[in-house]
């Protein structure tokens, strides 16, 4: 019996895959037989089609091209929404620029074709773990408003697909050279954006404390005075970060309001 029928049918999980690219399908169908502890329960070609066999099979997770005729990816993904418990839905597709609206319909991860094992076996990982409690927490998150009703989510593009964070947990943006490191809850990150957009597009939530940093208001722990000036402490960030006397006032105005 192979080490997969040892570990018993709770162990494995059901994956279902959906594109209406023959090829597309039986490609990343293979790449998920192949791993270890998933296994492909169904294949569909069109979003109506999937949405027959979602009710079958009752797949955990379910890959998920978004151009497709008809029914598309999104769509699908919108009608799953209101299920008791959703799968996981992993987006699969050749376009980057979808990746907002794929985190509008509960995506578990975004992955630019062609797929390699590697992405997939990690994008696959994340989304099992994904457990009840953690699904509650995303949705009270996106129930909150977005001042001006703006993205809720940054994204991150990667070699082979995009990450996406949730802006309550970025903790500051950081301008150095061409980019902007975003701090954030489990680590830092690279964009291209420029700080005053940003700077622009989130004033609800963000302050100026230097000419190249901004941070996020919700996450300051204290505001310290030493003998070279004013230092930021932020919530799960461990260097302290320079406020400059220019932006001083203005920040302890903002701390007054939070």
């Amino acid at each position: 019996m192979s080490e997969r029928g040892q570990r018993g049918i709770d162990a494995v999980r059901r994956v279902m895959v959906v594109d209406d690219e023959p090829l597309a399908r039986q490609r990343l169908a293979s790449l998920v037989n192949d791993l270890e502890h998933y296994q492909v329960v169904a294949m569909a070609g069109d979003g109506h089609a999937a949405l027959e066999l979602l009710a079958l099979e009752a797949p955990e997770i379910l890959l998920l091209d978004i151009r497709m005729p008809g029914l598309n990816g999104l769509d699908l993904a919108a009608r799953l929404r209101d299920l008791p418990r959703p799968p996981a839905i992993l987006f699969c597709t050749a376009y980057d620029h979808y990746a907002r609206e794929a985190f509008g319909v509960r995506a578990a991860g975004y992955l630019l074709k062609p797929v390699r094992r590697a992405d997939l076996l990690q994008a696959l990982e994340d989304a099992c773990q994904l457990s009840r409690l953690q699904w509650a927490a995303i949705e009270q998150a996106r129930a909150r408003p977005v001042a001006g009703g703006g993205r809720s989510h940054l994204s991150i593009q990667r070699r082979h697909g995009i990450d996406l964070i949730a802006l309550d947990e970025v903790r500051a943006f950081i301008a150095e050279q061409k980019y902007v490191t975003v701090i954030h809850a489990a680590g830092e990150a690279l964009i291209d954006e420029p700080l005053r957009a940003l700077e622009q597009e989130f004033a609800d939530r963000l302050v100026r404390i230097h000419r190249n940093a901004l941070v996020a208001l919700d996450a300051v722990e204290s505001l310290e005075a030493t003998d070279s000036g004013h230092r930021l402490r932020l919530r799960g960030v461990e260097r302290p970060l320079l406020v400059s006397r220019r932006h001083l006032t203005e920040l302890k105005r903002r701390l007054r309001r939070v």
